[in-house]
This record gives C-alpha cells, structure tokens and sequence, in this order.
C-alpha cells in the first residue's frame, strides 16, 4: 500500500450534486481496496484562469493510501467525468520526510 494525495476541482454547481461527486469518489476509492486518511475540502475558490468555460471551482484534497491499481482507476474516472475540471494525483513522499 502507497500514500497519495488526490486534489480534484468540481465545476461549479449547486451543494447536492457536488457533494455527490464527492461521494463518487470516495465510494470509488474505498470499493478498491483503498481508505482515505483525510479529506480537505477547500471549498469554492476562483480560479487563476477559466478552464472550460468556468471561472469558480470547488477544491477537494484526499489523502488516500491504497495500490496502484486503485489510482489508475481513479484517475481514468476522473478524465471522464464531466463535473471534474482539473485533477492531480500524486505519490505522497511522508515516510521519507518522517526519518
């Protein structure tokens, strides 16, 4: 099992369907074998610049430790999902900077 970090921004929608997307992941993650140690969600900020036509997005971060496989899941979900704007996925270094 690795440690990741996921940040995603959803298009900018009213609370429910976002709040839906958000559970979408999670549901996704956790089905695959992964759990989500922590989960920030930044709320809706502007963003630096207009990324399909949108100029506001929400920002949520996950900390996920799971396999591999369980990532590429997630990030070939989040490419086809229409409310995701932009996503990031990034292997979490915290063992290293713990020693």
């Amino acid at each position: 099992m690795r440690k990741y970090e996921v940040v995603f921004i959803i298009r900018s929608m009213e609370e429910e369907p976002t709040l839906a997307v958000i559970d979408k992941f999670t549901k996704l993650i956790t089905s695959n074998g992964g759990t989500i140690t922590k989960e920030d969600r930044w709320g809706k900020r502007r963003l630096a610049y207009e990324i399909k036509k949108e100029s506001e997005g929400y920002y949520v971060l996950f900390y996920v430790t799971c396999e591999p496989e369980c990532v590429a899941e997630c990030d070939r979900v989040m490419k086809i999902t229409d409310e995701i704007l932009k996503h990031m996925i990034v292997r979490s270094e915290e063992k290293e900077a713990q020693e």
